[in-house]
């Protein structure tokens, strides 16, 4: 009895509370992080621009075959649009071995599960935020 009750506390507690969904018209949820870099990237300093937050691996192919196109998108509507590249590789070895293979215009940032949940659990890759202007979230 004691077995069934411990395990239904650990069910049950906050540790394993679901993420919250992040929907459209929502407010995207701030973060500081550094870039593979060391650059500190902030997502409210990018109020007043578009910005398209995509959650990647390296290990994803979909993810690769995007990202020629979101380099594109930089660099074609860079004063008006930020992209941001969140790997979700388990470590910084594989993801920043992916910048050998294309010329990133882009902060590349390392994320994990509590990155992830703060957007409401990103459970399947490629995952993309495009967030407007005023820091509500657009499109999931």
């Amino acid at each position: 009895m004691r077995r069934l009750a411990f395990l239904l506390l650990c069910l049950t507690g906050p540790a394993l509370a679901a993420p919250v969904a992040v929907m459209a018209g929502s407010r995207a949820p701030d973060f500081s992080r550094a870039d593979f870099g060391g650059k500190t990237v902030t997502l409210s300093a990018y109020r007043g621009k578009v910005v398209l937050l995509d959650f990647w691996a390296s290990w994803c192919a979909p993810c690769l075959e995007e990202m020629p196109d979101l380099i594109g998108l930089q660099k074609q509507n860079g004063g008006k649009l930020q992209v941001i590249g969140v790997s979700m590789d388990d470590g910084p070895d594989a993801a920043k071995s992916i910048t050998k293979h294309f010329s990133f215009n882009y902060p590349l940032l390392m994320g994990d599960a509590k990155f992830g949940n703060l957007y409401g659990g990103v459970l399947g890759l490629p995952e993309i935020f495009l967030i407007g202007r005023d820091g509500k979230v657009l499109k999931r």
